[in-house]
């Protein structure tokens, strides 16, 4: 019986067992440069100097708000007996003091130092986090200006070797001056738009460059297909909630928040100030030593700032939920993405295929003279076209893909 309980807790420990290593990343940069690139990035390193400070807050609220205080004087006493000449005496008092946390409070002072550590180390992981959505967005923008330009270079290679063909069946008397017009126009054209998806892939090139040194950018051939994204909706949202730094930072803010307020809350007893002093009266005729104790006597003050604490972690309480169902909301909209774009690519995929065996088949009537250049010119238009958004599509869905990949911390999971 206890082993068939046990058995849930075991599938849910392998199903949330982290598989980053084993996803294959097609058409994305190496694993290790990306590493570099992210902890090289000026917004990381700026977060990761939050940690550094949120050490040194820990230090200084474990040691406390409180120093010793020495204090010194000096006084000169002179009295007048009646029946004897003025006196003058010189004085002198030291005191020693300092102000004592009661039991309780160093603690609570502890916790919420090393939950500030917390929370800047969750929130470096959220920049990491970010800066890798970016990267791969932008990585994306390159992939398809470089498929782009691609495209259109093979359509401009097939419209040259029409061009020719028309040129020759030209002069041979077997085609009019019209369809050399038509020809070289599509030439034209076709010119024309790979100058500008080769402007628009120098223009991405440079954003990574800029923005991502160190990133390299090699000549892209082919792109894979999508693979099918298996589990349910249930199931990534899941995993992405689970991951997320900002369901993560928030959760632990409310903590923080709650430690403060506990702090704040025994605040309203003061802390005690005890110390010793010693004086010396009268030039030496008396000497005092002796101990003290001071008690501050909480008023209004301490009250509100109990109030406000109490009122910064119901704040605290309801963002977390607030990024919770933000995370969930976003999470969702990209999974249905994520499989919508598949099936968008795989019917643009059965286009585009229709539409190459339409021109091909256009091809071979114009070769046998039973159609028009104008006809010909017009398919391998559209097949051009239908490419394109076929290249598009697939990288499309495999953007949406690598980004439920990313939130689900299943690629390029570099938190230590």
């Amino acid at each position: 019986m206890k082993l068939i309980q046990a058995v849930p807790f075991v599938v849910a420990c392998l199903t949330a067992a982290p598989v980053y290593a084993e996803v294959p990343t097609p058409n994305l940069p190496p694993d290790d440069i990306v590493r570099k690139v992210l902890l090289e990035h000026p917004g990381v390193q700026a977060a990761s100097t939050q940690v550094r400070l949120e050490e040194a807050n820990r230090d200084r609220l474990e040691a406390g708000p409180y120093e010793w205080t020495v204090r010194y004087g000096q006084q000169q006493r002179r009295t007048y007996p009646a029946a004897a000449d003025a006196q003058r005496f010189h004085e002198w008092n030291a005191t020693l003091e300092r102000a004592v946390r009661l039991p309780g409070k160093a603690s609570l002072d502890a916790e919420i130092g090393a939950k500030g550590i917390e929370i800047a180390e969750t929130a470096l992981g959220d920049t990491r986090h970010e800066t890798s959505r970016a990267l791969l967005h932008a990585w994306f923008i390159w992939l398809r200006e470089s498929a782009a330009v691609r495209q259109w270079e093979l359509q401009l290679a097939s419209l040259e070797k029409q061009g020719s063909s028309v040129r020759r069946r030209q002069q041979l008397g077997d085609a009019a001056r019209l369809e050399s017009v038509l020809a070289e126009a599509a030439l034209a054209q076709a010119k024309t738009q790979l100058s500008q998806a080769r402007l628009r892939r120098q223009s991405a090139e440079e954003e990574l460059r800029r923005r991502y040194p160190g990133l390299p950018l090699p000549h892209v051939q082919d792109i894979s297909e999508p693979m099918p994204t298996e589990g349910g909706l249930d199931l990534w949202l899941g995993k992405i909630i689970t991951a997320s730094h900002e369901v993560q930072l928030a959760r632990a803010q409310v903590q923080r928040a709650r430690l403060a307020a506990e702090r704040a809350a025994s605040d309203r007893v003061p802390d005690p100030t005890i110390g010793v002093s010693s004086s010396r009266e009268r030039a030496g005729e008396e000497r005092l030593v002796g101990v003290f104790v001071s008690i501050p006597l909480p008023g209004q003050a301490r009250r509100a700032t109990s109030d406000a604490a109490s009122a910064q972690l119901d704040w605290a309480m309801r963002q977390e939920e607030s990024a919770r169902r933000k995370t969930q909301a976003e999470a969702a909209v990209l999974y249905q993405s994520v499989m919508a774009a598949r099936e968008s690519w795989q019917s643009s995929r059965d286009s585009a295929d229709q539409m190459e065996q339409a021109a091909s088949m256009t091809a071979r009537a114009y070769q046998l003279g039973e159609g028009s250049l104008n006809e010909l010119l017009m398919a391998r238009r559209l097949a051009n076209e239908a490419q394109l958004a076929e290249r598009q599509m697939r990288l499309d869905a495999l953007e949406y893909r690598y980004r439920l990949l990313l939130d689900a911390h299943q690629i390029w999971d570099f938190d230590e």
